[in-house]
């Protein structure tokens, strides 16, 4: 999940009915999984990752009619080497539009050597990703800067907004008119079945982040006697996809930005932009109004910046770059470190486009959403009320799905008490899936346990650096031992890790596994 949405005419233009499919039933119904061929694995190595080998499937299109077109599947996978082997285990970086061929090689890596060499990790491109075939791109070079401002303060910004919302829509309708029908989370979990049985396994082990946690949980509503062990990261809310889960995330990267000003004011003496967090964010504020005005060096406008800075709403350790780059702006009248910034942090390529797509396909074909222009505008502006943030960037991001012309599946119910333990992480104030989607999976997935990072914002909370996190994804990993406690909303509680602070000089922030993680993720959710 990641970012979302005036004028009278373009109601009508939404208006129109679709289809609804009853897909939770029909998905639950015809569950059986086409069988496809033995992968043959060969050396795909990177500087990083030697021991990575790469693959594809074969799978339906459509599995109603598994005779039908074919498409490909690119797969993964550092192999096991321990004499213990505890079978595949499939990763997912969310998105939906994420690649995850190389997680596979940095959870393997990452993990620790003995417990990682008891598994097949398998990394995946869902259908339509990456180096599946075939790879959404429905309009290249959507989101070049310099965009208009995502907040339409005049009756023309917001027509525009419609205008490229709509523009998509059709693109996409036009280009895979016969393959859109097919890009959805039920037929994903699909074929991660048919990976299952292309591996030669009688059940897999998941380990998901972000969307990837409501593919892991669809997949074990579908397939629950498949599962032998379900790690679900950084949890979307089951009961709000698609339309209310954007709503809620506006607020919660809103709260998160704000903890990044609070963090710019406490360091003064660095960025020299106050020590009222409220006065740090009149300036930022004032920042983007002038670059909405006046955008710089024909690259970084008000939405642009936006794209900058939510990142830092994921992961804190950009927070001194993004800090730097605004105190130049402001206090030097130095547009250079915000366009680098740009570059590092929001610059968008053929991959990108590539995820948006595959995320517009998905999410717009999953459930329903407004198709009255009217609700998305009154429910926007309610919430720019109070979150500004990202209210309406993030509603451009998701309005396509006001004008998707393909129809409409039903949400699958994740509620599920037919599996073994399952291990849930959440940080209490994630921005991209906030706390109370980790709780609600947690009491509908009845044989989790989930941990807490309490006070932290970060987005991925494990093998991102929090060892107490580690030991229980590990010790899960290892034997399948999960914390119970004691009636509380959490059976086990870790301590964040502690904001970072400013650089000492203008070197890029130093590696680590949490910037690897977030670099894996991207910012979708």
């Amino acid at each position: 999940m990641r970012k979302r949405a005036a004028v009278l005419c373009a109601a009508a233009m939404v208006a129109g009915t679709l289809t609804t499919v009853p897909a939770e039933a029909s998905a639950v119904r015809i569950a059986g999984t086409a069988k496809a061929a033995e992968p043959t694995w060969k050396k795909c190595a990177t500087a990083r990752f030697r021991t990575l080998q790469c693959a594809s499937v074969t799978v339906p299109l459509d599995y109603a009619n598994p005779r039908g077109r074919r498409i490909s599947l690119a797969l993964s996978r550092v192999p096991h080497t321990a004499k213990t082997y505890q079978g595949p285990l499939l990763v997912n970086p969310g998105g939906p539009g994420g690649s995850g061929l190389m997680l596979a090689g940095f959870v393997a890596s990452t993990l620790p050597k003995k417990v990682a060499s008891q598994y097949d990790v398998i990394g995946f491109d869902p259908r339509g990703v990456g180096k599946s075939k075939p790879a959404l791109n429905c309009s290249p070079g959507r989101s070049k800067p310099v965009r208009p401002d995502s907040v339409p303060s005049t009756p023309a910004l917001e027509q525009a907004g419609i205008s490229r919302a709509a523009s998509f829509a059709k693109a996409c309708a036009t280009k895979y008119a016969s393959v859109l029908p097919f890009i959805d989370t039920v037929s994903a979990v699909r074929d991660m079945d048919a990976i299952r049985q292309a591996l030669g396994a009688k059940k897999i082990s998941y380990f998901g982040y972000s969307y990837g946690t409501y593919l892991g949980a669809v997949y074990a509503k579908l397939f629950p006697q498949r599962v032998r062990r379900l790690v679900l990261d950084s949890i979307v809310d089951p009961s709000g996809v698609w339309y209310k889960d954007n709503i809620e995330q506006d607020y919660a990267f809103n709260d998160r930005h704000r903890a990044f000003l609070a963090w710019v004011a406490k360091y003064d003496s660095t960025y020299r932009l106050g020590t009222d967090p409220a006065g740090v964010e009149a300036k930022w504020y004032a920042m983007r109004a002038a670059l909405a005005r006046h955008p710089a060096r024909n690259k970084v406008g008000a939405s642009e910046l936006e794209d900058i800075f939510v990142p830092g709403g994921y992961f804190n350790g950009y927070w001194p770059n993004l800090a730097a780059a605004f105190a130049a702006y402001v206090n030097h009248h130095d547009p250079g470190p915000l366009v680098k910034a740009y570059d590092k942090f929001a610059k968008v390529d053929a991959a990108a486009d590539n995820g948006y797509s595959v995320y517009t396909a998905v999410q717009c074909r999953d459930t329903s959403w407004p198709r009255d222009w009217a609700r998305w505008r009154a429910d926007t502006w309610a919430v720019h009320a109070k979150a500004p943030f990202m209210a309406w960037s993030n509603t451009w991001y998701n309005a396509p799905c006001a004008f998707w012309r393909t129809g409409s599946l039903r949400p699958v119910d994740v509620s599920n008490d037919a599996l073994p333990p399952t291990l849930l992480f959440q940080a209490t104030d994630d921005a991209a899936t906030p706390y109370p989607g980790g709780v609600m999976t947690h009491h509908l997935l009845r044989r989790s346990s989930l941990v807490v990072e309490q006070g932290g914002g970060n987005h991925g909370v494990t093998l991102s650096g929090n060892a107490c996190m580690d030991r229980y994804l590990t010790a899960y990993l290892a034997d399948g031992r999960v914390p119970h406690g004691n009636g509380a909303e959490a059976d086990a509680v870790c301590k964040h890790r502690p904001d970072p602070k400013p650089l000492r000089t203008k070197a890029a922030s130093p590696s680590s596994p949490g910037s690897t993680l977030h670099g894996l993720l991207g910012h979708h959710g």
